[in-house]
């Protein structure tokens, strides 16, 4: 299925682990037994959740830096976990688009949670591009 399916199910795992607030490597694993993923699906879901989960501070600060008036505390779930993959694909992964990374956070956004989320998600990540621009 590539790498759709691969950040929908990252998006799934980090969201499970949030609610739970379990972000351990056993929660990993159940997901891994209980999902079929091919080579490169698991590989980008574990670098994804690895990167994420080491450098979520970091991660936080950029998405709390573009909310203005809002605490990270206050975001849907499904919107948190969709903004961390996003902002760990530009942060991290040379081989994917910015583009290609926001509309892809769009899309989750549009298909698990609302339109209004969608904008959200997609003003955050303008904001945290045009940040990183210039610095």
């Amino acid at each position: 299925m590539g790498r759709k399916y691969a950040r929908e199910s990252t998006m799934k795992l980090l969201y499970q682990m949030e609610i739970n607030s379990d972000f351990s490597e056993k929660s990993v694993n159940i997901f891994f037994e209980n999902n079929d993923f091919n080579k490169e699906e698991k590989a980008y879901i574990e670098d994804a959740i690895n990167t994420i989960l080491d450098n979520i501070d970091l991660i936080d600060s950029y998405i709390e830096q573009n909310i203005q008036g809002w605490g990270i505390h206050r975001l849907a779930r499904i919107d948190l976990s969709t903004l961390r993959i996003a902002i760990y694909e530009m942060l991290y992964r040379d081989d994917i688009p910015i583009e290609v990374s926001i509309n892809e956070a769009i899309e989750i956004a549009k298909k698990y949670s609302t339109i209004e989320s969608a904008k959200f998600i997609n003003g955050v990540l303008g904001g945290f591009v045009k940040s990183r621009d210039n610095i």
